[in-house]
């Protein structure tokens, strides 16, 4: 397949690439950028751990063609955090509240956390349910999920 030239704007960072028009961002994140902390796991839309944002809303990276990405401003969960020493409140509520567990689906609740966060930022249950809808965890009940994202909201809001 002929190649074409994108640009990216990744983690406030310009890449210009040459790729298959159809590749999907999420590998092209992974396997050209080696930016390997959002995962690929049903290549469908269906599970959420490829969730990124981009060009501020949640996407599932594995279902855009990196074509349609061209000029786009992209998060990662990388680029979450304003400085790489100190871990994103979201992040921080996750390990407090004990929301990490296998840690597979973790980056994709925590994009879709921050995501949450930043248009609601004080969500109720039921928001906090809707905005990780489209990610799914095997291993949790959710309910630390939930009650992390909670706590996250609340150290943003300084109470």
């Amino acid at each position: 397949m002929n190649k074409v030239h994108v640009s990216l704007n990744v983690n406030k960072k310009r890449y210009d690439l040459s790729v298959e028009p159809l590749k999907p961002l999420s590998q092209v994140l992974r396997d050209d950028l080696m930016l390997t902390g959002s995962k690929e796991g049903c290549h469908k839309g269906e599970c959420g751990a490829c969730t990124v944002i981009m060009d501020s809303r949640t996407v599932d990276s594995c279902l855009v063609p990196v074509c349609q990405a061209h000029g786009s401003e992209i998060i990662t969960i990388e680029g979450i955090s304003a400085d790489v020493k100190e871990l994103h409140p979201v992040q921080k509520a996750f390990m407090e509240e004990g929301a990490v567990q296998c840690g597979f689906c973790t980056p994709g609740l925590i994009m879709s956390s921050v995501d949450l966060l930043d248009r609601i930022p004080r969500p109720d249950e039921e928001q906090i349910k809707e905005a990780l809808s489209g990610n799914l965890c095997r291993c949790t009940g959710y309910a630390k999920i939930i009650k992390a994202v909670r706590k996250a909201a609340q150290k943003k809001a300084g109470t």
